[in-house]
């Protein structure tokens, strides 16, 4: 029986235990602090829990629109940490079990190669353990990414983290970075009543995505009361004032950072099987997720060069090396039908390319776009701004999509198979969407891609 080690149980270790299970394989997975990496205990799920929070504070506060007189608002928020560390809790408890059921070797400790066949565990009580093996997974995940200029103290200048154990969120936010994490963050902390100013060098919010449907979320966000100071930067911060690059000044509670992430690949022992990184991150064979130039060492998830930092990639690339460790066969995951989805509300999801991806890899596109104002059930739901965007390549496949609107995390799905799929404009245009669905914008994009809108 083959033996596979894995370094780090997040979502890209953990997967590959759990769907080794499939295979002839023994499996070791090492983790020096909490099952679920950081996705689970200090990312997506806890982030999206206070966003989920926040959103129905919104509505709370917004339900006379519907005639409904609510006399207070008010967050029990001792009960709101418990409720969230208590999903934590039950899914990292999950893990366990599950990874126990299928007869995972679970060692707590640091893992560290110290030959392509061998890793050194060291223990929390300074014990150490040596494990051989045949294959090694390296799956240690990220961290947020530090400003040189802005180091975190966890107290006045903080990162995401630290921000998802806030007891009850400050009254004043700076938040440094438009990012996906960054609005986030402003979505959900003005939507809990907080005053908040996001600080972005780029000209639009969520550099890479679509700019229409970018610049609608944040004309949205905006409408709700967050300030954007785009193509601006911080120059100093003195006691709790900061100075911006434009030349003005204001006072803030707390500074969050929310600049991206860094891969965790310091002390893991590449150097001692002479794999180099490229600013951090391993490069790797995505046919095979072989790191470059060895046999039995793979890598997958935030560590990897040239792929996308998200979770349920990371889970395709766990399940892609362990195929190719156990048959031999190459799996390569499509990264072209990757569904991007931004936690906001209203969210904006994305999947392939949009125009400006297309004009880099010198691909013409058609595109059409429907809008949410006149969607019956956007309308009902009081949700009813925003739109989606199809493109296809010119006399050829639906190649991307971009959507900002309710349930949009959800609706992008429809629009990936269509991407993975290689789907025409006219092959499409033939489904029927329910009615009064937020799906029908969808549709009716698709009808005018093909050149016969309805609507």
């Amino acid at each position: 029986m083959k033996k596979l080690t894995i370094i780090g149980g997040g979502p890209a270790g953990y997967a590959a235990a759990l769907y080794a299970n499939n295979f002839d394989l023994d499996v070791t997975i090492i983790e020096s602090d909490v099952l679920g990496g950081t996705c689970l205990n200090r990312g997506c799920i806890p982030a999206k829990y206070w966003l989920h929070l926040a959103e129905l504070n919104h509505e709370i506060n917004n339900a006379f629109d519907f005639g409904i007189q609510v006399k207070t608002s008010e967050i029990d928020w001792k009960k709101a940490s418990t409720k969230r560390q208590d999903i934590v809790s039950k899914l990292v408890g999950g893990i366990g079990m599950l990874l126990k059921s299928k007869k995972v070797n679970v060692v707590n400790g640091w893992g560290k190669i110290k030959n392509e066949n061998s890793v050194l565990v060291k223990k929390e009580d300074g014990s150490e353990e040596l494990i051989q093996t045949d294959y090694i997974l390296l799956a240690t995940g990220s961290k947020p990414r530090e400003l040189a200029s802005l180091k975190y103290d966890n107290e006045f200048i903080i990162n995401s983290d630290s921000a998802l154990n806030w007891e009850k969120p400050p009254s004043k936010v700076c938040v440094v970075g438009a990012g996906a994490i960054g609005c986030e963050f402003a979505s959900l902390l003005t939507d809990l009543g907080s005053t908040v100013t996001v600080v972005e060098l780029e000209k639009e919010i969520l550099p890479g995505l679509d700019k229409r449907t970018s610049g609608e979320l944040r004309k949205q966000l905006t409408k709700r009361g967050v300030i954007f100071k785009m193509g601006t930067s911080i120059d100093s911060v003195k006691d709790k004032e900061i100075i911006f690059s434009d030349g003005e000044k204001e006072t803030f509670d707390t500074v969050l950072v929310a600049i991206g992430r860094s891969p965790l690949t310091e002390n893991i022992g590449l150097e001692d099987i002479s794999v180099t990184t490229t600013n951090g991150y391993i490069d790797v064979n995505l046919e095979t997720m072989q790191v470059n130039g060895k046999e039995n060492i793979f890598a997958a998830g935030d560590i990897i060069s040239n792929a996308p930092q998200l979770a349920h990639v990371a889970f395709a690339e766990a399940m892609s090396a362990v195929s190719y460790i156990a048959t031999g066969v190459a799996s390569p995951i499509n990264y072209s039908a990757i569904p991007y989805v931004v936690y906001t509300n209203p969210e904006l999801a994305e999947v392939g390319l949009n125009s400006d991806k297309a004009k880099l890899k010198e691909i013409e596109v058609d595109q059409a776009q429907h809008s949410f104002a006149g969607i019956g059930r956007a309308m009902i739901q009081n949700s009813n701004q925003g739109l989606v965007k199809v493109y296809a390549e010119k006399n050829g496949p639906i190649v991307g999509a971009s959507i900002c609107g309710p349930s949009a995390g959800e609706m992008i799905h429809e629009l990936m198979y269509m991407v993975g799929w290689e789907a025409l404009p006219a092959e499409a245009a033939e489904f029927i969407h329910a009615h009064p669905t937020l799906s029908e914008a969808v549709g009716e994009s698709l009808l005018s891609l093909n050149g016969k809108g309805l609507h």
